[in-house]
């Protein structure tokens, strides 16, 4: 599970036992006039985070030195031409895009849209030849990517085409609370004719195969929301849960997936019903975000289940508003990649502990890969001049 900052000193006392080598984990910066930059000077600042990450940003020399505040001005990196050379121990910046941009603290530019486009192609990439072992993307403004290097909703669905899967799962995480969605970025005028049985099946499917492989979850119980108010009232308020969802919980719990449900969303969190499942399934973006924020804002992790490489990513966005006064949290950076190294590490485990595809569901998900190599040499430049 992700950890916060207040446990920060416990979990990487732990951590750093369970793995010798630090996993190299790449940064996309994010939109450039958001927080994003200062967030990851902060959370790779912290005390004994290069003992478990080998962290590789995507950005330029300029936009980390622009960020840097008062307490960081220790922050240095080395420049590398590829996620082979980063070393252990050290900061890593692989330069996404050539040349300066104007920056715009604050303020949604299209110059930022377009390097922070550039940052997450790079990245990910990386993260599908398996340069990377895995890739926490910092928050993007969606309404100045560009739409010719950028023509989707959100990271999700960017990930989930460029990875070559046909359905991911949308999974936000804090502790014990894991939060999935059927549908993500689409309007709510379409979220009913796109709440299908076989969509929810998919997801179902995602959900519990990464429970077991992602979070070590031996026998995962998913509790699953209504569509409709009062989960329909027995047809009087809609019959799609009657019709769609019960059903589709049904064939899952064919297959051997411990689906339960549906619920009536409006009190299923306030009474403590999602403290009996180790997940639950919503049925459309903001019936599951905003009683996951509303319990864990700051904390949380976007998690992208479902794919073949692990991707992270903290729950806020951009907060233009926060810009320049030095009073963002890295805590839910820190968390997410805690939880990109946790995430790996239980996969890795899993698959070796069923490398016989007929004991695990897994083989229909993921596909299991070599772990990248251990690369680069010593005496680099540190100090944000590295060579190029």
């Amino acid at each position: 599970m992700p950890q916060t900052y207040d446990s920060w000193a416990t979990f990487a006392n732990k951590q750093a036992l369970s793995c010798m080598d630090p996993l190299r984990i790449g940064i996309s910066i994010g939109d450039v006039n958001g927080i994003g930059p200062e967030v990851v000077v902060k959370a790779l600042s912290r005390p004994g985070v290069l003992d478990l990450v080998t962290p590789v940003i995507y950005a330029t020399p300029q936009v980390l030195k622009d960020y840097r505040g008062e307490e960081d001005r220790a922050f240095n990196f080395e420049i590398i031409q590829d996620p082979e050379a980063a070393e252990d121990g050290r900061i890593n910046l692989i330069e996404a895009w050539e040349g300066s941009i104007d920056l715009n603290p604050g303020q949604p530019t299209e110059a930022g849209g377009r390097a922070a486009a550039k940052s997450l192609e790079r990245a990910v990439e990386d993260l599908k030849e398996e340069n990377i072992d895995a890739l926490v993307t910092a928050p993007i403004n969606k309404s100045v990517m560009p739409k010719d290097d950028f023509p989707y909703p959100g990271h999700t669905e960017m990930l989930t085409a460029k990875l070559d899967v046909k359905e991911s799962l949308m999974f936000l995480v804090a502790d014990e609370l894991r939060v999935g969605v059927v549908t993500n970025h689409i309007p709510v005028s379409e979220v009913a004719k796109s709440v299908t049985k076989n969509r929810i099946l998919d997801k179902l499917r995602i959900m519990d195969a990464s429970l077991r492989a992602d979070f070590g979850i031996e026998r995962p119980v998913i509790g699953v929301l209504a569509l409709n108010p009062h989960a329909g009232d027995e047809g009087r308020i809609g019959k799609e849960d009657e019709t769609i969802v019960r059903p589709a919980v049904k064939a899952a719990k064919e297959e051997g997936i411990l689906a339960m449900g549906p619920f009536p969303a409006d009190g299923f969190f306030g009474s403590g019903k999602h403290l009996k499942f180790h997940a639950v399934l919503a049925m459309y973006h903001d019936q599951g975000l905003i009683p996951f924020k509303a319990l864990s804002f700051g904390k949380g992790v976007n998690f992208t289940a479902g794919l073949p490489g692990i991707r992270t990513s903290p729950d806020h966005g951009t907060a233009y508003d926060l810009v320049g006064q030095n009073a963002a949290s890295p805590d839910s950076f820190l968390s997410a990649l805690f939880l990109a190294r946790e995430t790996y590490l239980n996969r890795e485990r899993y698959e070796e502990d069923t490398a016989d595809p007929l004991t695990s569901r897994m083989h229909l998900v993921y596909k299991k890969k070599p772990r990248p190599k251990r690369g680069g040499g010593k005496g680099g430049d540190q100090s944000g001049k590295g060579k190029k």
